[in-house]
């Protein structure tokens, strides 16, 4: 059960909270398109990755040897609420991130060049 001090611990950084709230814009994401986005290595995005997953805000799945990241449909309907109406209201925030995904391409074709 997620309680309001382990979500907002998980929410205490930027990378997480960068990669949470480009998820809940895009859907879903995969490493390598969430290492374009923040310009970060991929040790760095992994382990941000499995802190999230750890705290039940992400589920993964396995596509080849690829994975890629969703918000925890499970999660419960308030923290959905706030993820998504930070998300919504600071879209500024993360504006060069989704400029870095942007340029790699929509999908699928970006999906191609890094799935």
């Amino acid at each position: 059960m997620l309680d309001p001090l382990s979500f907002y611990k998980c929410l205490a950084d930027e990378t997480r909270l960068r990669c949470l709230m480009l998820i809940e814009q895009e859907g879903e994401l995969c490493v390598c398109e969430l290492m374009a986005a923040l310009d970060e290595i991929q040790p760095k995005i992994s382990r941000h990755l499995a802190q999230l997953r750890k705290c039940n805000l992400l589920q993964d799945r396995r596509q080849g040897q690829w994975v890629f990241y969703r918000i925890n449909p499970s999660m419960p309907e308030w923290a959905q609420q706030v993820l998504a109406q930070t998300t919504q209201a600071n879209t500024a925030f993360i504006k060069s991130n989704v400029r870095n995904l942007c340029s790699m391409g929509g999908r699928p074709e970006r999906a191609q060049t890094c799935c």
